[in-house]
């Protein structure tokens, strides 16, 4: 099925398509958010289902917002990391063992940036190419100028731009291929 299938079939309410899709090829996604973000058990079921009844809530408007620019699997990782940590910080707040203020906001930002930066190394580790893997970080996540780390590589800047490319181009199919594992 298409992500536009997909979409639609949960925003009709199709019961096989959001069986499917929610509780067969998000599952391993779903599970790995919750293992990472929870410290205690919690259960699979209630816990989609609470994440289903957010994306439909306001007549789906969530799922009618998507902009198909990466895939479902993707999108929904990001946005179930976010709902989840919201859930396990109004879980501790009702429980009283946090104090919750304005710095649960950062400590949520925090999380999801540790998360993201763990599953981007991840995904570098899985890139056939080290050195790719490399220009990128330096480049795009250590925030180093191009023209210090062509000189660091003994390289042009032309030639880095052009392993910058191929590199992007390297990770994007990696990080497919990864998008593919979670949706078996």
């Amino acid at each position: 099925m298409t992500d536009k299938e997909i979409i639609q079939g949960l925003i009709d309410r199709d019961n096989d398509v959001t069986e499917e899709f929610f509780f067969v090829k998000c599952r391993p996604l779903f599970l790995d958010i919750i293992k990472r973000v929870f410290d205690d058990e919690v259960d699979y079921d209630e816990f989609v289902n609470e994440l289903y009844l957010y994306l439909m809530g306001n007549d789906a408007v969530k799922l009618r917002n998507f902009e198909y620019r990466c895939s479902i699997y993707q999108w929904l990782k990001i946005l179930a990391i976010r709902f989840f940590i919201k859930k396990r910080d109004n879980l501790k707040e009702k429980s009283g063992d946090e104090d919750i203020s304005e710095t649960s906001e950062v400590q949520m930002a925090d999380n999801v940036d540790t998360l993201a930066k763990l599953d981007l190394l991840r995904l570098f580790s899985l890139m056939p190419n080290d050195r790719y893997g490399l220009v990128i970080k330096k480049l795009m996540v250590d925030g180093w100028e191009p023209e210090f780390l062509a000189n660091e590589m003994n390289i042009t800047v032309d030639n880095l731009y052009n392993i910058k490319r191929r590199a992007m181009a390297q990770l994007t199919q990696v990080a497919l291929n990864d998008i593919r594992e979670y949706g078996k």
